[in-house]
């Protein structure tokens, strides 16, 4: 049984088209990445999901429950991390993870039990007594995941989990989505960071103005930007950037043979050569027919504190 299944998706918003017929299913234990650019469809598909709001029509169900029929079951058995905070910043770490599980129902006798398991996996023993709102963006960022699987969900939506956090603490919530991956959880990824997603996720699904173009392993997806026609030409594209000049070729071999003659008849040095593999961000850009200039993706930045 797949833990996420939507067929025929289409979601209006007044008179405005967010989805357009979108079908995929997620299968259990995957790590399911959803991308596309702004205003592509990406956070009125995850509203659908977790049930906050009903699809004009479509079915959708999530951990085998209806999504419109069933929503209180379908809460029960998932997570959500998103964007931004949802805990208390006068409430310490401990008082926050306290709160929801209380709001899960969960049990007075195994609830400091399992805030103390969660406090470990996350790394936030010291931090426990810290009001939330004093805390690092990469420890908030934690505490947040930690909250979402107090209840042990079977689904665990994230909404951008590292945006915003610098290097390290970024590589550090990687690793957790990892682990929790191994350990049989079902992870639906959105990301504006799209060789994150080629690192976490087992496919991905790329959203453009409301219909999925592709759904593919992130090793396809690279695969494809390979797959270009030459069409009888040595190189598919030749770019300039400032003293260094770009080719987009299939054959590496005959293109060097060419640059070699040609600087060898001019008499120009070629003071260095690299050969660079397409990036899943390249993928991206071919199959969404969006520019580098107009794409509004962001960078990672390196940020310290």
């Amino acid at each position: 049984m797949a833990a996420i299944e939507v067929t025929g998706l289409t979601k209006y918003w007044g008179k405005a088209l967010a989805l357009d017929n979108i079908s995929f299913h997620v299968d259990e234990g995957e790590v399911f990445g959803f991308l596309g650019p702004n205003g592509a469809g990406k956070t009125s598909t995850i509203k659908v999901l977790v049930c906050l709001t009903n699809p004009t029509s479509g079915h959708v169900s999530v951990a085998g429950y209806d999504a419109v029929r069933e929503p209180t079951e379908v809460k029960k058995r998932i997570g959500v991390v998103p964007d931004s905070s949802n805990l208390y910043d006068e409430l310490t770490v401990w008082e926050n993870l306290e709160f929801v599980s209380k709001l899960y129902h969960i049990k007075r006798s195994v609830r400091a039990e399992k805030i103390s398991e969660l406090l470990e996996l996350f790394q936030l023993e010291k931090y426990r007594d810290r009001p939330f709102g004093k805390l690092s963006k990469g420890l908030k960022r934690r505490t947040v995941l930690a909250a979402a699987l107090i209840h042990e969900p079977k689904i665990l939506f994230m909404d951008e989990p590292t945006s915003g956090l610098d290097v390290m603490s970024a590589r550090a919530l990687r690793d957790l989505v990892k682990k929790l991956a191994r350990g049989g959880v079902t992870i639906f990824l959105t990301t504006h960071y799209i060789e994150e997603a080629g690192q976490l996720c087992d496919r991905i699904a790329i959203l453009v103005k409301g219909r999925i173009v592709v759904i593919e392993s992130p090793e396809t997806l690279r695969a494809r930007v390979q797959d270009v026609p030459l069409q009888g030409v040595p190189a598919t594209s030749i770019k300039q950037r400032n003293r260094r000049i770009l080719i987009q070729t299939q054959d590496v071999q005959e293109t060097l043979k060419t640059l070699i003659s040609l600087a060898e008849e001019k008499g120009v040095k070629l003071k260095e050569v690299q050969t660079i593999k397409p990036s899943l961000e390249d993928a991206f850009v071919q199959l969404t027919g969006i520019t580098p200039e107009s794409m509004t993706l962001e960078v990672p930045k390196n940020k310290s504190g």
